[in-house]
């Protein structure tokens, strides 16, 4: 039997989740065990809950077949918990290094107590760490063993359960469990430290108690459900009213429910607005039926409260935060005329077509901040022209290319009138980046934020522990997320980490990639075609080179020399080179082009009819390599300096160990590789087929209507055209007739 027991219940947690797994995992102590429920969630939640247990036996998962809520979750893991004890830990919190060892030695150290209470830090999303403003009172207990009549302060702490540990006979024998609804924590927390004969504390950090920027927290949830305080303290009183020691703590507890109830009136975020005048006559209905004989009222403001509730003056109170709440609107109107101030882009003309009524069936794209018409918003522009004609669809370009644009195709210039009149008035705004910040989101505008690849390096939030992204401000980037609506996805590896990344309140629609469709859909003549279009004749081996850019590096600088690995490859093979978007123009690339030694794509504007065209693949740390795996084409990952740019820049996961393909960290293996059957080898085919199976997931070649179905013509998700599972995929076929994998390329010009 194990030691410990953690019950982990998990629903819409999926980009926090590895992280809480990884957490206990890498403990240094290991007698443990995990008990988790997947509470029906609808993401995936319950997929990453099975490949943790599949990699590790301490781990078993329970999945429910309704949704119950996080109380009646966790009851159903105490059936199955085998563990002394019994630790609460929620699936988007985490346990500091070392927490579990310092749990099992006092355990040890007290004699096998009843209770264990040990200190939390509140983390926030801007990398804030916020400690237990009370720890002070566990400081005090630390190291002794006491019941809750020595040190009845401690009902001061935060009463959750997730920074306690609970002997599980001591659990059985008082008969604990979870009630429903929000605020469950209460009961169970009160009736445990009442209860418990020996209880001790750990003046130590193990819980890192995470605060969520969206979701996740029912105190930020504006609901009727935070009305379920009242049931859960009818609750506590009758289990009070069942103790011969009622007396003792009749006032104590009193006290902690009143506070509870001023909380939920003291955040006009948490009831819906027609119910706060409710809220507080049921309030104040339980003081006056609950309060001690001889109950002294706190002083201050707060006993004012108090006294307000006592004779259920609901207006005295209504006043009071009307008055406080005109003091913030001034304060932020004068905030907000500031800033508006310096915004050059926020013209008056802007703010005048704000004014004027949406246009139902306009629609703004852009892409690449209107570098042109490409990626996952021009493959929803052209699904959207077939299946919703009526919907006028307009491009915001930059002035510089505009003569790239497609004939037919509505544009309005970056910064001109004719831009802002179409983002003021405009239904939808589909990028794969964001609007600037000065773009407002009105009421009834649809954003959609299609993404532009499967993040390996760490984005959004993420970033904040990485030098190269020192610059970048935070607060600025989630005010723009905080207008999207829909989030696109591919995989379910990327709904966890944008939503983690990117914490805000909008949908992550799994439809695939919509500007891979190509890659599953196009025929053999396509792929001949693309090929002429580069000049490149049957029999050639196309390698497209596609590298990431680098942030600690201002220009475009190959990683490699490509007039010798062209030499090396042999005149049957052509060297693609793909500067990165942010370094398209390279006069070295030019220059190396004119020697006919490579063929720079840089300028090409679709970058899948390359994929098309191309062979085989060689990258670094590009999303490329997620798209193209698409082709199930062999890929190369060629990264000589991941060290730095792990340390740097950041990833979510060692491409070098988890690659889909063949991988070299010098030139020399690179051209070993490329000059033999390593890059479209058994052993490679094996890596990629992991790696398709993983970061493929959703992208069949029907994702762009998916995402017109279900955005623009708002059809359910049900309704949506079904996955195409990945066996039964036809990809576009590669170039030519097929090779013997077996057959070096031509090696001929390495010997001279």
């Amino acid at each position: 039997m194990p030691r410990l027991s953690l019950v982990i219940p998990a629903y819409k947690v999926q980009g926090y989740l590895s992280e809480c797994l990884e957490s206990v995992l890498g403990q240094d102590y290991a007698d443990f065990e995990i008990v988790a429920v997947d509470d029906c969630s609808p993401d995936g939640s319950g997929a990453i809950l099975d490949e943790y247990a599949a990699r590790d036996d301490r781990i078993h998962v329970i999945h429910l077949t309704e949704n119950v809520g996080l109380g009646r979750a966790r009851n159903i893991a105490l059936e199955k918990v085998r563990g002394d004890y019994i630790l609460f830990l929620d699936s988007d919190d985490t346990l500091a290094p070392g927490a579990l060892s310092a749990i099992a030695k006092r355990l040890e150290g007290a004699g096998d107590p009843e209770v264990l209470i040990y200190d939390y830090v509140r983390t926030y999303w801007n990398g804030e760490v916020r400690p237990n403003q009370r720890a002070h009172l566990l400081k005090d207990a630390d190291g002794e063993v006491f019941s809750l009549v020595q040190r009845p302060q401690l009902l001061d702490l935060l009463q959750i359960v997730c920074n306690k540990a609970y002997r599980r006979d001591f659990i059985a024998r008082e008969g604990l469990t979870f009630p429903p609804g929000y605020y469950e924590d209460a009961l169970w927390t009160f009736r445990s430290l009442i209860s418990a004969e020996r209880i001790t504390a750990l003046d130590r950090v193990c819980l890192l108690y995470r605060q969520r920027r969206e979701g996740g927290n029912i105190l930020g949830t504006v609901s009727r459900k935070h009305f379920d305080v009242f049931e859960q303290y009818r609750r506590v009183f009758e289990f009070l009213d069942a103790r011969e020691d009622a007396e003792r703590w009749r006032a104590p507890l009193f006290r902690k429910m009143v506070d509870h109830y001023l909380a939920v009136l003291d955040h006009p975020g948490r009831l819906p607005r027609n119910a706060r005048a409710e809220f507080f006559h049921r309030a104040a209905a339980d003081y006056r039926a609950r309060i001690p004989e001889g109950f002294q009222k706190p002083v201050g403001a707060r006993g004012k409260k108090y006294a307000l509730l006592e004779h259920d003056a609901y207006v005295g109170l209504a006043s009071a935060t009307a008055a406080a709440k005109i003091r913030n609107t001034v304060r932020g109107r004068a905030r907000t005329t500031l800033k508006r101030s310096r915004r050059g882009a926020m013209s008056l003309y802007y703010q005048s077509r704000l004014r004027l009524p949406r246009d139902e069936n306009l629609a703004v794209f852009s892409a690449h901040g209107g570098r042109g018409v490409s990626c996952n918003p021009a493959a929803i522009d052209s699904e959207l022209a077939r299946l919703a004609p009526h919907i006028r669809r307009v491009w915001a370009v930059q002035p510089d290319a505009v003569d790239t644009m497609p004939e037919g195709l509505d544009h309005v210039r970056v910064g001109s009138r004719e831009y802002w009149a179409a983002v003021a008035r405009a239904t939808y705004l589909v990028s794969n980046v964001n609007f600037a910040n000065a773009v407002v989101k009105r009421e009834g505008q649809i954003h959609v934020q299609t993404h532009h690849g499967t993040p390996l390096k760490v984005m959004g939030l993420d970033q904040q522990k990485y030098p190269a992204s020192t610059s970048m401000d935070f607060g600025k980037l989630l005010e723009r997320c905080d207008r999207w609506d829909f989030s696109l996805v591919s995989n379910r590896y990327s709904s966890a980490v944008w939503e983690r990344a990117y914490p805000c309140s909008y949908t992550s629609l799994e439809t695939g990639y919509p500007r891979n469709d190509v890659l599953l859909n196009s025929t053999a003549e396509d792929v001949r075609e693309a090929r002429r279009d580069l000049g490149l004749s049957e029999g050639t081996t196309a390698f497209l080179y596609l590298p990431e850019h680098r942030e600690y590096q201002r220009d475009f600088v190959p990683r490699l020399d490509p007039v010798k690995l062209a030499e090396r490859l042999g005149p049957d093979s052509v060297l693609l080179v793909r500067a990165h978007d942010a370094h398209r123009r390279s006069d070295r690339l030019a220059e190396l082009q004119s020697g006919g030694r490579i063929l720079d794509v840089s300028a090409h504007p679709t970058v899948e009819r390359l994929y098309l065209a191309a062979d085989c693949l060689i990258t670094d740390y590009s999303s490329a390599m997620f798209d193209y795996a698409n082709l199930d084409r062999p890929i190369v990952i060629f990264a000589d300096d991941w060290e730095t740019y792990s340390a740097v820049r950041g990833t979510y996961f060692d491409v070098l160990a988890q690659a889909p393909g063949a991988v070299a960290t010098t030139e020399e293996a690179l051209a070993d590789v490329l000059c033999s059957d390593a890059w479209r080898g058994e052993r490679a085919t094996r890596a990629r087929d992991r790696f398709r199976r993983r970061f493929c997931e959703f992208d069949d070649g029907r994702a762009a209507e998916r995402a017109v179905r279900r955005i623009f013509l708002g059809e359910p998700l049900e309704a949506l055209p079904p996955l195409v599972p990945l066996d039964e995929r036809i990809p576009a076929p590669p170039p030519g007739p097929s090779r013997d994998a077996s057959a070096p390329i031509s090696a001929t010009t390495s010997q001279r």
